[in-house]
């Protein structure tokens, strides 16, 4: 007798996977913070509200409101706490006494949202919303893409004018076997309506490079916007060692599933309780012609060809927010650089050809501040530009700057992590 194969069938998606959930935490969760959100919400002059429902026993609170020329909606209710530990084991940028304010909260308020097709702007919109309900918060639970947030990054990034990075949008987690399999996994990306991502068979030696990839891929489809189905095409993403092209694409797990066998991680079994809606599963196209046949290559075909140094593309829109982040931070260079045991490089987008549009971003050492300008010495030979060279001091504005580290004895800091310096 035979018996046929059951089915596979992608799951509906999770409540936190259809919208963006996030759990804002109070300073003093013993009072009736609850009553004062309606309230705190009206003195934003960011937003413009359109209209307020308070929250019954029956239904969440909801707000409808305009920011920046668009229409968004958010609901609300308050929840019993208690921190998932793990979450702040791995939060190594807290401090202990964040962490610890953190474990004594005993009620949350959940605030959730469905995400426009920019979904990096919805997310800063939540983020703002997150202070604008709870201006004394001290952190958020974004259960969605299951990590903590530091009151520090809330402030500093709901306060910017620069959207987060796409990274922020989502986690990628490695889950181990304990004998040198990996598994890899993205948490986020659906509510920014696009799929999951996952590597299967990785391994100790090639994670890392499977990591970035991931990173760079899932970014890629962020500031896409929903423009291209990734399961239908291939994306290029980067360039190996030996100049050959990563060009990317994807499978729904129930069918990318089908071109592994012995699967140790990441199989039927281990998909019953989650990581069985809309995921999938990433591959390699080696050639135009495989792309046209639609023929699949694992991963891990490339893990003799990353090198040490792989190139992963970065998106001119993420150059963009990049650049802008570190001009509107350029000011803590200054502020750090002012303890002597401090040094700071800058990174100055240099015109190749008097063309402004086209520049090649490189490292100077900064030497000096002079008013509003600053020095700065070469720390590398450029490629395309013949008439400066190693060693050569210049003088610039923050107009100049893309991005910048100042080393301190203790770490390195830039404007993605500037935060950690605030009180």
């Amino acid at each position: 007798m035979f018996f046929k194969k059951k089915k596979l069938r992608e799951a509906p998606l999770g409540y936190w996977e259809e919208k963006s959930y996030m759990q804002v935490i109070p300073r003093d969760s013993r009072k009736d913070f609850v009553s004062e959100i309606l309230d705190n919400v009206s003195k934003v002059q960011e937003f413009e509200i359109k209209e307020k429902k308070p929250l019954t026993p029956q239904e969440p609170g909801n707000i409808k409101f305009i920011y920046e020329n668009e229409e968004y909606e958010i609901d609300f209710y308050p929840n019993r706490f208690s921190v998932p530990e793990y979450y702040l084991n791995n939060s190594v940028l807290f401090t202990e006494e964040e962490k610890q304010d953190i474990r004594n909260a005993q009620a949350t308020l959940t605030i959730f949202m469905e995400f426009t097709k920019d979904a990096k702007k919805s997310y800063h919109v939540q983020l703002k919303m997150a202070v604008a309900m709870i201006p004394d918060l001290i952190g958020i639970i974004d259960e969605s893409a299951e990590k903590i947030l530091s009151r520090r990054w809330i402030k500093m990034a709901s306060e910017s004018k620069i959207v987060p990075s796409a990274k922020d949008l989502y986690t990628i987690q490695v889950v181990g076997d304990g004998k040198g399999e990996a598994w890899l996994h993205t948490h986020g990306l659906c509510r920014c309506g696009i799929t999951e991502l996952e590597i299967l068979q990785s391994d100790n030696d090639n994670y890392q490079n499977h990591y970035n990839l991931i990173n760079t891929y899932a970014m890629y489809l962020i500031d896409k916007k929903g423009e291209i189905e990734p399961r239908d095409v291939g994306s290029y993403i980067g360039l190996l060692v030996n100049q050959q092209p990563v060009v990317v694409t994807c499978k729904s797990w129930i069918e990318g599933i089908n071109e592994y066998k012995d699967l140790k991680l990441g199989n039927v079994n281990d998909r019953k309780e989650g990581h069985n809606s809309k995921t999938s599963i990433i591959f390699i196209y080696k050639s135009e012609e495989d792309e046209k046949k639609d023929i699949l290559s694992k991963v891990s075909i490339y893990d003799k060809l990353w090198g040490d140094n792989p190139i992963f593309f970065i998106s001119n829109e993420e150059t963009k927010r990049m650049k802008d982040l570190a001009m509107e931070r350029f000011g803590y260079v200054r502020k750090l650089l002012s303890y002597k045991e401090n040094k700071a490089i800058v990174k100055i987008g240099l015109p190749i050809d008097n063309d402004r549009n086209n520049c090649e971003h490189i490292w100077f050492e900064l030497l000096e501040f002079e008013g509003e300008k600053f020095k700065g010495k070469l720390t590398q030979e450029p490629y395309n530009i013949p008439n400066i060279h190693e060693g050569d001091e210049a003088w610039f504005t923050v107009e100049d700057v893309t991005d910048w580290i100042v080393y301190t004895p203790k770490m390195a800091i830039n404007p993605e992590n500037v935060y950690i310096i605030e009180s």
